[in-house]
């Protein structure tokens, strides 16, 4: 398999081209958001678990955005592999539709009963109020979330990753800019903690979806689609289309409920735990944007060889892929988890909390290789082929059969350290690897679904 793996300059010219826009999007977002963590820890472990179990909620709601538009990038990858801009509209319009009635059902929850939301991870009364707070003021900006999310996945499947890393970055700024003033009341602005936090977070979203908007219809990009276009809608299109999109929402659904089921047992175990592994979490996505950013190329480029009816060049690819992901994450996982004591000196927590996250982040630099692989044989190669069904049966067996299960154990049953609960959920990735590889080099997953569209 790693027989001419880096003498393809076609292959590496068009992975830059996508992979790298997109690094450093997430590079600026994993940056800030750390900031912003530091920015809070700096008011206590309180306010971190408050705005972290909040954020896990929208979390949730973002993994279903994420299976949707998942779901659209195929198609819109493949349709641009034959240059079909008409049905990649249509495609927009069905992840718009889709978003804005999700984003809405998320918004009447958080703003109606954050008590109750929360109430499911921890009973700590102290952080239900805190995050209350957070979680009412931030439902305001999910709408704007599900628009930029369709408008940002399109772009990117037709090659023109630069443009959402240009609005997210300015977002993202403003929303770092934002924070500082209003959780430490700067400038002469009120000091308002958490809800200062909320109100720069729904500022900063609600520029990012404007921004986008008006760069994509103000350049007139090849997704800049008509409202009517859009909503151009036919029943047997729309069937089609969920056929193969409908298993990736599920997927995402039940995957993010797997994650939250990992919050709620982590918290359980007690406020210093959760806040542990939030600060951890945080840090980790800083040394995973570089293959979250081969990820998302991968799925591009494969959609877009498959659309073309180029499946050998998709195969050859996708184990071009399959062998830069584990490297790339072995190297970042290395660092990570040398590099892990130096990081939490800028956190001003308690001394368990900065043991416990230290810890954690070695365990996750160790295990950071099988996640990377991972990312990219489920987003990138797996998907982008069309078979989602597989997609969903590894996902939600490794974390339902495997992770869920074993983080009971550890932190109910046996009563580990939150480290070794860590490690136990972790094994989910390893199992998913093994099985993924057999997938891979099958060839079952490649599937032009578009060519009868």
């Amino acid at each position: 398999m790693t027989k001419g793996l880096f003498n393809d300059k076609v292959f590496y010219k068009t992975m830059l081209a996508i992979a790298l826009p997109i690094t450093i999007q997430n590079l600026i977002s994993s940056a800030l958001n750390t900031v912003d963590t530091i920015m809070i820890g700096n008011l206590g472990e309180l306010e971190i678990a408050a705005v972290g179990l909040a954020n896990q909620f929208f979390f949730m709601f973002v993994l279903l955005l994420f299976g949707i538009n998942s779901g659209a990038s195929i198609f819109i990858s493949q349709f641009w592999g034959r240059q079909d801009i008409k049905n990649i509209h249509r495609v927009l319009g069905i992840a718009l539709i889709s978003g804005g009635i999700l984003s809405l059902v998320f918004a009447v929850g958080a703003f109606g009963v954050p008590n109750v939301i929360l109430g499911f991870f921890t009973h700590d009364q102290s952080v239900i109020d805190l995050g209350s707070q957070y979680l009412r003021i931030v439902s305001l900006s999910y709408f704007a979330t599900a628009v930029t999310f369709a408008y940002s996945f399109a772009a990117r499947s037709t090659g023109e990753a630069k443009l959402p890393m240009v609005v997210s970055a300015v977002s993202l700024s403003i929303n770092t800019v934002l924070n500082y003033i209003y959780i430490f009341g700067k400038f002469g602005a009120p000091a308002l903690g958490v809800s200062g936090a909320a109100w720069a977070t729904l500022a900063a979203r609600s520029v990012e979806m404007v921004l986008l908007l008006g760069m994509v219809y103000g350049k007139k990009y090849a997704i800049a689609g008509k409202i009517k276009d859009m909503m151009n809608l036919t029943r047997e299109f729309v069937l089609k289309y969920f056929k193969t999109a409908y298993p990736v929402i599920l997927n995402e659904g039940f995957w993010s409920l797997g994650m939250t089921m990992y919050t709620a047992i982590y918290a359980r175990i007690s406020t210093e735990a959760i806040a542990s592994v939030q600060i951890a979490n945080t840090v980790q996505s800083i040394f995973m944007v570089v293959g979250m950013g081969l990820g998302n190329a991968c799925a591009v480029m494969l959609g877009n060889e498959i659309g073309g009816n180029h499946k050998e060049r998709a195969f050859n690819y996708a184990k071009k892929f399959a062998i830069l992901g584990p490297l790339t994450g072995g190297i970042m996982g290395m660092l990570l988890f040398a590099l892990a004591p130096y990081i939490l000196k800028l956190f001003n927590v308690s001394t368990e909390v900065h043991i416990n996250a230290i810890r954690i982040l070695m365990v996750l630099g160790v295990f950071m290789a099988f996640k990377i692989f991972n990312a990219i044989l489920v987003i990138g190669i797996v998907r982008s082929g069309g078979d989602t069904k597989f997609s969903l049966f590894l996902e939600l067996g490794s974390v339902w059969l495997i992770g869920v299960p074993l983080a009971f154990l550890g932190a109910h049953v046996w009563q580990l350290p939150i480290y070794w609960v860590v490690v136990l959920v972790s094994m989910e990735e390893v199992v998913k690897a093994g099985i993924g590889s057999v997938r891979l080099i099958s060839k079952k997953w490649i599937h032009n679904v578009v060519e009868q569209m």
